[in-house]
């Protein structure tokens, strides 16, 4: 069976569920399953209705959610016939009203908690598998509506929450897998989940990627399909540099540095629960399906190029603790990670002395209490607005002279922090926001002038 998963700009209005279901249609003969992210910017729009809320702005959170509330109407009604469209209108109101009733009772508390924020986000991906479903239905697909609340538990760590992939693996070989057994389509929506006692969960930002690759992991999958609006990963950010070139075939290894360190075509922790089964993973265009895109596999074939791509993280915090006073202490190290432990913030690049370690993080939510933290251990600094540049191919390690290549390109530009040798195939460095777009083209310009017509397109 094959996984597909489309993006919100494949579901953002009738058109792009009309395109959907033209790929899923010639997807049949491969028993697919299907998984949707809330259509585009609806996210968005449902936590800046749930944040007027919580802030006692009813009126303005009501405003929000009635054009929410007319988008849908509206795509729903030129997708689907005069009588499904009917009886799907009743329920998509009864829906609204529902968010209504709960964006009013948050109103009425002043008080959004990431349980609220749970509940009210995810009416996005709950709308829009409803409307998918019923599009795929209308246009003659044997189509089934599954509320993935039912079947992918998770812990209580609300907007941010763990999935318990056994019981959830559990589930879907439940209430998924007899289905697919009758060659019917299960539609469900990605990023929301449930605790064990049924309490709406969400997990993350982006989590629609990771939702489909738990459900092709656990439901063995020959390949799970990422559909966007790109034609799969590029060597960069084509808006940096216009000449950027599509990937053809990278590995699990390769994919996952550059999902995490800023590629943004797919959520950083989508390959985990495909590599634990080994299955192949490709990023496609709904816009122009015919496009081969990115295959994510296992081993990939050996490139000419040094590198396979450069990505580029912004938004990055330097985080620098200084600590004469702990000069050769047993446990410094520790004492200073176990701050950013308990305040759940991850730390993206390290570097030490003996008596000085700098950190990134990616989050500043929690940056004033960590620093008052570790001012117990010594001095702190942080500065914000820098950017983590990485570079990313096989067995960088080996190669001689790669570092100086790297550092020669992007001569004048100051450098922060350097990261190479925890990893074989990442080089990483720290600069100011502002340098990424010239550091970017003169990087691509020296690793991706002449290219390995096997691996890149």
């Amino acid at each position: 069976m094959l996984v597909m998963k489309f993006g919100g700009t494949s579901v953002q209005d009738a058109e792009a569920i009309a395109r959907a279901c033209d790929i899923v249609r010639g997807r049949l003969e491969q028993n697919p399953l299907v998984v949707v992210s809330a259509m585009a910017k609806v996210t968005d729009q449902l936590i800046a209705m749930a944040e007027s809320a919580g802030a006692g702005e009813r009126d303005q959170a009501l405003e929000l959610s009635r054009a929410a509330r007319e988008r849908h109407y509206v795509t729903a009604g030129e997708l689907l016939g005069t009588g499904v469209f009917t009886e799907f209108h009743s329920e998509l109101e009864s829906d609204f009203d529902a968010l209504d009733e709960l964006l009013r009772g948050i109103s009425a508390v002043r008080e959004l908690t990431p349980r609220t924020m749970d509940r009210v986000v995810a009416n996005g991906e709950l709308l829009s598998s409803k409307l998918v479903a019923a599009a795929f239905s209308a246009r003659g697909l044997d189509a089934s509506l599954v509320d993935s609340r039912n079947v992918l538990v998770t812990d209580e760590a609300f907007t941010k929450a763990v999935p318990a992939f056994d019981l959830t693996h559990q589930r879907l070989r439940e209430l998924v897998q007899p289905l697919l057994d009758r060659r019917r389509i299960p539609v469900m929506g990605g990023f929301i989940g449930a605790t064990r006692d049924g309490v709406t969960t969400t997990i993350g930002r982006g989590g629609s990627d990771f939702s489909a690759a738990i459900f092709g992991a656990g439901l063995n999958a020959t390949r799970i399909e990422i559909w966007s609006d790109v034609d799969g990963m590029m060597t960069t950010d084509p808006r940096l540099c216009p000449d950027a070139r599509r990937i053809k075939v990278v590995s699990f290894d390769e994919a996952a540095e550059l999902a995490y360190f800023g590629a943004k075509v797919l959520h950083p922790a989508t390959l985990l629960p495909a590599v634990q089964k080994n299955i192949p993973v490709y990023i496609l265009n709904s816009h122009n399906p015919k496009c081969d895109g990115t295959a994510i596999v296992s081993q990939a074939p050996h490139s000419k190029n040094t590198f396979k791509a450069i990505a580029a993280k912004k938004r990055v915090t330097i985080v620098d603790v200084v600590a004469t006073r702990m000069l050769g202490a047993h446990g410094y190290l520790r004492a200073v990670f176990e701050v950013f432990d308990r305040h759940r913030c991850p730390v993206d690049m390290v570097s030490t002395s003996e008596i000085s370690v700098s950190l990134t993080v990616d989050s500043t939510e929690h940056i004033p209490a960590i620093a008052e933290d570790l001012g117990k251990l010594g001095d702190v600094k942080y500065e914000g607005r820098k950017a983590i540049v990485c570079l990313v191919g096989e067995n960088i390690r080996a190669t001689h002279g790669i570092a100086a290549r790297v550092f020669a390109a992007v001569e004048g530009i100051n450098i922060r922090m350097i990261s190479q040798g925890a990893s074989e195939i990442n080089i990483g460095f720290v600069i100011e926001e502002d340098d990424v777009p010239e550091a970017v083209r003169r990087l691509h310009q020296a690793f991706f002038s002449e290219i390995d017509p096997e691996v890149f397109a």
